[in-house]
């Protein structure tokens, strides 16, 4: 009789001791798993939970969520298969997560590191690498699994936004440091994803663009570093790009996501979208772009009845998923890794200090002026950048950082004595323009506006002549997501103009050298002006140290190594693309393409990629 009761059990429950147990990730086969799982749990599993503000899966926003305040997004848990929630996180200068949390007295402040047009021109790999595994010690102590990082498109414009999270104009270079970041970052257990796969080299927008770009073209400038950074890195993802390539989306185009990537190249990992990347959820599934971030529900709808409909493939659909498991099996949340929540921060802001002076340019020296001569000690400072240094780029390549470091902070720090009625008059004029431009702020993730240059007259600048050893001008520019620079960005504007030359003509005619500081993501013109200061540095944005990374430069501490990853044009027209990108917001061209529907158009920039 108690064996009869006991097949009975057996039979009625597969979760008893007697029947089959449910497949657990690591402990059974993948194919098992993937068996085991419904084809709803499997929809799920290939788009992300969603994002604040944003529709998600309501059933998991709470637990996946808030598990790192801040991070980009997760992936969805199946806790009767053993899969754990994945945290996705920002960016290519350091980690970037919210350094408060509500209830919570502690902070989580990340360290900015200097942005990639600075590593790049360094052109050590090295020291990138150095700089990548400090950049993921935070990423794995503050308990994220993937850094959606590097940035690796070429730097097609001197105007593109996000220059300043990019590498070089050149392919190799490009491909070379996103190699060395992967291998740093990757040293520490958690993954990257290399971005923005492929030609996205514009902001303006970016998610309706369509470039246009020849086979040799595409093959040598645009796939080049992507190539190079998945076979010499390994990466653990990919992240697609917004844009069209030829008419179809990156993320739906099988020829880039399985074609090259897969079968040409030999990259094993995990392709995600970009943020709300690409339409059409049964067709990136085809194309191999296994995750949909950060998730919809009608992508979760589509997936599913295009399953039972037998528009998808489920055989299509269980290899993305297989990917993703892969992927999720790597993690520090599988793993089951203790994180700390406590970087030592001291230590990778002595990374970022000196990785910083390895790639400031030194653009013009005449005279030997730098390093600063041991009697020069009083210093004129000028420029509102001086005194509101510019760490990094905005939106997903910045960082929460505890504190940026002024060139006015730096010179103190570094034993110079920096006249104190210009610093107030400097302070004064900057309070009083943050207030007015607070009224005039963009949008959330989209770039500040910078205060205009203030204005001196010529008496000023003569009484800083008569009683200061040296005049540092620093000139500065920001960008960001979302938005291409304008074209006067790229020129000094005529405040800039007239203080430098103003300075440079008070300073000479007293027998003193005047030293420019660009504190800049992208290239600027200096064709026109550069004949008038003594010295040029080009400390590009070196991170939450940056005022004493130039001041370590200025000084002679450090050697300002750096070469340049890309051209500076004499003039704006002289860059080559200049006849076709889209200038001051507006595209050149427009192409009308069919819509989803026979009845409906959309237009659809077209921008046309040179070969050379």
């Amino acid at each position: 009789m108690k064996k009869h009761l006991l097949s009975m059990a057996c039979a009625i429950t597969v979760l008893s001791a007697c029947g089959p147990k449910v497949p657990q990730l690591g402990k059974s086969s993948l194919d098992d798993v993937i068996a085991a799982m419904t084809l709803e749990e499997k929809a799920h599993l290939v788009i992300g939970t969603g994002m604040a503000g944003f529709s998600g899966d309501s059933a998991v926003i709470g637990e996946t969520r808030n598990l790192v305040p801040g991070a980009a997004g997760t992936t969805y848990p199946i806790e009767r298969l053993g899969i754990p929630v994945v945290v996705l996180a920002d960016g290519p200068a350091g980690l970037r997560i919210n350094p408060t949390r509500d209830g919570d007295s502690a902070t989580y402040y990340c360290t900015h590191f200097p942005i990639g047009t600075l590593l790049a021109s360094t052109w050590d790999q090295d020291l990138v690498e150095n700089v990548g595994k400090a950049i993921g010690n935070e990423v794995l102590e503050y308990g994220a699994d993937v850094l959606l990082a590097p940035a690796l498109n070429i730097h097609r414009n001197p105007l593109c936004g996000r220059n300043f999270e990019y590498y070089s104009e050149d392919p190799v270079v490009s491909g070379k440091i996103a190699a060395a970041y992967v291998r740093g970052v990757q040293s520490n257990g958690v993954g990257t994803s290399i971005k923005h796969f492929a030609v996205n080299n514009q902001e303006t927008n970016r998610m309706a663009n369509d470039a246009q770009v020849s086979p040799r073209a595409l093959r040598e400038i645009y796939l080049k570093g992507f190539e190079i950074a998945v076979k010499e890195s390994q990466p653990w993802t990919v992240m697609s790009s917004y844009n069209y390539v030829n008419g179809t989306y990156t993320s739906e185009n099988k020829e880039l996501q399985t074609t090259v990537l897969r079968d040409e190249w030999g990259f094993k990992g995990m392709v995600m979208t970009d943020w709300f990347g690409g339409k059409d959820a049964i067709a990136q599934m085809e194309a191999g772009n296994d995750m949909l971030q950060p998730g919809l529900p009608k992508q979760y709808e589509t997936i599913v009845k295009g399953v039972q409909e037998g528009k998808l493939d489920e055989a299509v659909l269980n290899r993305n998923v297989k990917r993703i498991l892969e992927m999720i099996l790597q993690t520090p949340h599988f793993k089951g890794y203790k994180f700390s929540n406590k970087p030592d921060l001291k230590a990778h802001a002595a990374v970022t200090r000196q990785s910083a002076t390895e790639g400031m340019v030194l653009l013009k020296n005449d005279g030997e002026v730098l390093p600063l001569a041991s009697g020069v000690n009083k210093v004129a400072l000028f420029g509102c950048t001086s005194y509101d240094f510019i760490a990094g780029g905005t939106g997903s390549g910045n960082v929460n950082r505890a504190y940026t470091v002024s060139l006015l902070d730096g010179l103190k720090n570094a034993g110079y004595s920096v006249d104190e009625g210009l610093k107030n008059v400097y302070e004064q004029y900057l309070t009083a323009e943050k207030e007015r431009l607070v009224q005039t702020k963009k949008e959330w993730f989209m770039p500040d506006f910078r205060p205009a240059e203030m204005a001196l007259t010529a008496s000023a600048i003569q009484e800083q002549a008569s009683k200061t050893d040296v005049a540092l001008i620093t000139l500065g520019r920001t960008s960001g997501e979302f938005l291409d620079r304008q074209q006067a960005d790229f020129n000094l504007s005529k405040e800039e103009l007239a203080l430098l030359q103003g300075v440079c003509k008070a300073f000479h005619a007293a027998d003193k050298k005047v030293v420019v500081v660009l504190n800049i993501g992208g290239v600027i013109e200096t064709a026109s002006w550069k004949a008038q200061p003594d010295a040029i540095l080009c400390a590009w944005q070196a991170g939450q140290e940056g005022g004493n990374s130039v001041a370590d430069v200025l000084s002679g501490k450090a050697s300002p190594s750096g070469k340049l990853p890309m051209t500076f044009p004499v003039k704006f027209e002289d860059a080559a693309s200049s006849d076709n990108f889209p200038i001051d917001m507006k595209a050149n061209i427009d192409l009308v393409n069919k819509g989803e529907k026979k009845n409906e158009v959309k237009n659809v920039d077209y921008t046309r990629y040179e070969e050379d």
